[in-house]
């Protein structure tokens, strides 16, 4: 069984016994709505886990999910269309989209703005971009790129359908056909992949999510969301081959996963002289990784500062390419992300986060 299907069944148990208030569950219809429109982010977690986890935001009234990852709790610097045509990687950005979809040579950039390095102007980790046609029916795209690699994290598509008629209201297969021409506009070759298709649990808006798997890869491909009359498309790495634990919490007797991403971390692991099992089995004690640490005169800065140089390097990560930033930036990427390690190190199996 695959982790995303246990978080789905997980979840689903977990909605039949709860009720949202009303003012929650409007919250996290607009967390999720925002998480369509700004996608990507999730560089750090494993892109398979972001079906899982945005069902978690539709079915659980909980702050812990709809969390934003390190990389979009910063500032954004903006910039003009005429600075994205004359930056590097904006020119690249641009001239892979016009290559892959020659009408967008009309749009306009009606807003455009680079997450980057402080000290160092020339160093934008991420620049995102936002393209839409002029008059017409507002077709709009948004990118994400790295800044250093030219890659495109992410694409947006919104308004290609009618409004009349828009994309979600299509048939299953009209749906798919419209996503694998968006890939092989993109990124090309979309008869290597093999796709599984299926409608997220959203009651108030059909949701249907793409897993494209390119074939006798390790799990190399794309994931796409489509809602309303958008689609919203990111190229998935490879999946490591070396399996890591799963559920160092439990709830209700149950494998709680929200914090695997998190105490997945070699480094920690050295730090604290323990194999990612035997933490676990401290852990199913009623131990929180910083009770565990005190035993081993450890620090929960200690703790805290390994963590976090993990999940806030794991943002500069591009597939095999690392962005290099300026130790103050790394530091401030650091000190966002710092609160949810506390929360998670501080946790107790069995206990509400």
């Amino acid at each position: 069984m695959t982790i995303e299907r246990k978080i789905r069944e997980h979840l689903h148990e977990e909605a039949e016994t709860m009720e949202c208030p009303p003012a929650i569950s409007k919250r996290i219809e607009q967390s999720y709505s925002h998480y369509l429109q700004r996608k990507r982010s999730e560089i750090t977690m494993k892109k398979r886990l972001i079906g899982g986890i945005v069902a978690a935001a539709i079915l659980i009234p909980t702050a812990a999910f709809a969390a934003p990852v390190v990389i979009d709790m910063l500032t954004r610097a903006p910039m003009t269309s005429e600075q994205v045509k004359l930056d590097e990687a904006g020119k690249a950005t641009l001239e892979k989209l016009y290559r892959a979809i020659p009408e967008t040579k009309s749009f306009e950039i009606i807003n455009a703005s680079y997450l980057g390095d402080p000290n160092d102007s020339t160093k934008k980790v991420q620049l995102s971009i936002v393209l839409q046609e002029k008059g017409g029916t507002g077709k709009k795209i948004t990118l994400h790129t790295n800044g250093i690699t030219d890659e495109i994290q992410d694409l947006t598509q919104e308004n290609w359908e009618p409004k009349e008629k828009p994309l979600i209201t299509l048939p299953d297969q009209e749906i798919k056909g419209k996503v694998d021409q968006l890939i092989d506009q993109l990124y090309g070759n979309i008869k290597d992949y093999e796709v599984a298709m299926e409608q997220m649990d959203n009651p108030n808006q059909k949701t249907v999510i793409l897993n494209y798997t390119k074939k006798g890869s390790e799990g190399e491909g794309y994931q796409a969301f489509v809602q309303g009359n958008t689609i919203s498309l990111s190229p998935v790495a490879p999946t490591p081959s070396n399996s890591e634990v799963e559920g160092y919490f439990s709830r209700d007797g149950k494998p709680d996963y929200y914090a695997d991403n998190f105490i997945n971390d070699e480094k920690l692991f050295a730090l604290l002289k323990m194999s990612p099992t035997e933490l676990k089995e401290e852990l199913a004690k009623g131990k929180s990784v910083v009770e565990v640490a005190a035993s081993k005169n450890i620090s929960k800065q200690q703790v805290i500062d390994v963590i976090a140089r993990t999940q806030a390097e794991g943002q500069l990560q591009d597939g095999k390419n690392k962005v290099t930033i300026s130790d103050d930036l790394l530091k401030q990427m650091m000190k966002e992300v710092e609160p949810k390690v506390v929360q998670i190190i501080e946790h107790k199996t069995e206990t509400g986060w």
